[in-house]
């Protein structure tokens, strides 16, 4: 039978490609985290991982077992959450995922704003691409998260947010800075700074550069707004941002692209499980805030 603690300790195993990480992380013995995937592995009857250059790697086995263990684990903190605010607001949590573009330039008033009215409820902010909080909504591994409308599949319901546009970012001395817009091919035929895969921004890029039969180069991958901007500032690279991400920037300029384009988000959640009262207070919080 398995044992949920084997399961938390084999996920953060896979997660972390090795035993050690995953035993500070977990605050455990590493000896007791190796004898516990031993004990699963006997138990199952099955290898779970191998080992290659160092690092331990899930067998196709292990995947399967990785992909339900984190279902159940997920589906196990909802349901603390759950309980921890069922019968009044005084503890509990509220878990959400959020882009980190969104998480460094919208949500941080109105999170405060949200704690302050609810001083005994706790935040996470789970940070992921909107492609990646999409995925983790239907698995039922987030409660919360922030989508794009347009992608909302059945199963989900969504809270009209804002829309924003798209834009492309360039540093002072560039050319572009002075013009009213900017066609999407000569952006693609610039070297490029771009978030990684898991980001709407990244695949939107990659689909017009493939309708229009352009190869973009990819000069610098990266999920960090600072770094990114830093690439730009210092004319290493072009970028796309959501406009708000350089309306505060002064070295950093934002052009429209020759067809605007503009994202409309929603909070959204899974239908299929009961929110907590934690969950519905933010929901009704951000209702509020767009009825103001």
């Amino acid at each position: 039978m398995l044992e949920t603690k084997w399961l938390r300790q084999f996920a953060t195993v896979a997660r972390e490609g090795s035993i050690t990480r995953a035993a500070e992380q977990l605050h455990l013995a590493q000896p007791a985290v190796t004898m516990t995937i031993k004990k699963l592995e006997r138990e199952l009857g099955i290898g779970l991982f191998d080992r290659r250059q160092g690092r331990l790697r899930l067998t196709p086995e292990g995947e399967r077992l990785y992909q339900h263990a984190e279902r159940i684990l997920a589906a196990l903190t909802l349901a603390e959450q759950d309980m921890a605010a069922l019968h009044d607001l005084s503890a509990g949590e509220v878990c959400i995922g959020i882009p980190s573009m969104l998480g460094s330039f919208y949500f941080p008033p109105l999170l405060m704003a949200f704690r302050h009215r609810y001083p005994s409820l706790s935040i996470r902010v789970e940070d992921a691409g909107t492609q990646d909080v999409l995925g983790r909504l239907c698995q039922g591994k987030l409660g919360l998260g922030i989508v794009l409308t347009a992608s909302l599949p059945a199963g989900l319901t969504g809270l009209p947010l804002l829309r924003e546009e798209m834009v492309a970012v360039v540093p002072a001395e560039h050319p572009a800075r002075h013009q009213p817009y900017m066609a999407i091919e000569d952006f693609l035929r610039q070297e490029l700074a771009l978030f990684r895969h898991g980001f709407f921004h990244r695949e939107y890029i990659e689909e017009v550069a493939r309708q229009a039969g352009i190869t973009p180069v990819i000069g610098f991958e990266s999920n960090l707004i600072p770094l990114l901007k830093a690439v730009v500032r210092q004319g290493f690279a072009i970028t796309t941002f959501l406009r708000m991400a350089v309306r505060d920037d002064p070295s950093l300029f934002a052009v429209s692209f020759k067809e605007p384009y503009f994202l409309d988000l929603c909070l959204a959640w899974p239908d299929d499980r009961r929110l907590s009262r934690a969950e519905q207070a933010f929901i009704d919080f951000i209702r509020e805030q767009h009825r103001g």
